[in-house]
């Protein structure tokens, strides 16, 4: 087991490099000046201009901006955004709430995906895995935002079950509105990963041998059944953690989540390349240890994978 988790987290070296590479290349590749469009109309003082581009190594070739960047990184030191601001306070102040909320939505998802997937699965054909099957269907047609602003309606306006918006008020018990939309929208697809994992399952010859020894029903689905059927959707949530963190900007932006998806597309749209990368740098490094994470759950989940390795 040992030697397997080795060679997992050799493995993450690599791609960090080259995803904060590629991530660095692409942003500051992007046309136009962001120093100027800093002064807007005004007309800046070349002095000025030259001095602002030194401090931010503008001027050096992109291999050696890309060396004080990392390096930078490797001391906790993200930079400073082009109004003056070190990256480090904005992702403390807006990354906590990003997290609170997809943790809230991914629970919400596994949850209802796991318990519905497994019981339509055990009951495939029959009216409960219909039904279910046309409720996921219909979340994974309608658009999120369109999710977001019913929820908004009805649970908060009309309801009043929960707040409208967020603000301020950022606590965990301040964005299950918001969460519940997300996890809603993500929950289909896991859904029937579980369902189709349950049913091919069921079938396999090691499901069959355990009943044919005796083993109640009860025994069977929670350790043979549900326990080789989670692979996929483990998977599937790893993945859907990573778009959480940089995909949850329209609902950030509907429930006014004081999160890192609304500073996010702001910093884009003033072209803010230091607060660009080093927003995504965290999202690669976040995303590569939860991969790394589900890498070794698989091995946990089945031995198989382990020994092969």
């Amino acid at each position: 087991m040992l030697g397997y988790i080795v060679r997992r987290v050799l493995q993450v070296i690599p791609v960090f490099f080259g995803a904060t590479l590629l991530i660095y290349f692409m942003v500051f590749a992007m046309p136009g000046d962001p120093i100027l469009a800093l002064f807007g109309d005004r007309t800046p003082n070349p002095a000025l201009l030259e001095t602002i581009r030194e401090q931010y190594h503008l001027n050096d070739p992109f291999i050696v901006q890309y060396f004080y960047y990392i390096t930078g990184v490797f001391q906790g030191d993200f930079g400073v955004s082009f109004s003056g601001q070190p990256v480090s306070e904005v992702l403390a102040r807006t990354f906590p709430v990003t997290i609170r909320l997809a943790a809230l939505a991914i629970a919400i998802e596994l949850v209802l995906a796991i318990i519905i997937g497994t019981v339509s699965g055990l009951r495939k054909g029959k009216f409960f895995d219909n039904a279910s099957l046309v409720i996921a269907l219909v979340f994974v047609a309608v658009p999120v935002f369109v999710l977001a602003f019913l929820a908004q309606y009805f649970l908060a306006i009309q309801l009043g079950w929960f707040r409208p918006t967020v603000g301020g008020q950022n606590g965990w018990m301040d964005l299950w509105l918001p969460a519940i939309v997300l996890g809603l929208s993500l929950y289909a697809t896991s859904m029937r990963l579980t369902r189709a994992s349950v049913i091919d399952t069921l079938n396999q010859d090691w499901v069959r041998t355990a009943y044919s020894k005796g083993l109640s029903r009860r025994r069977v689905i929670p350790v043979h059944v549900l326990r080789n059927s989670l692979i996929p959707v483990i998977t599937n949530t790893a993945t859907n953690f990573g778009v959480l963190l940089v995909g949850a900007t329209v609902t950030e932006g509907i429930f006014n989540v004081p999160g890192v998806g609304n500073v996010l597309f702001e910093a884009v749209r003033r072209q803010e390349g230091p607060t660009v990368v080093s927003f995504v740098t965290v999202f690669v490094i976040v995303y590569v240890l939860v991969n790394l994470v589900i890498d070794l759950l698989y091995g946990l989940l089945d031995p198989r994978i382990r020994y092969a390795q």
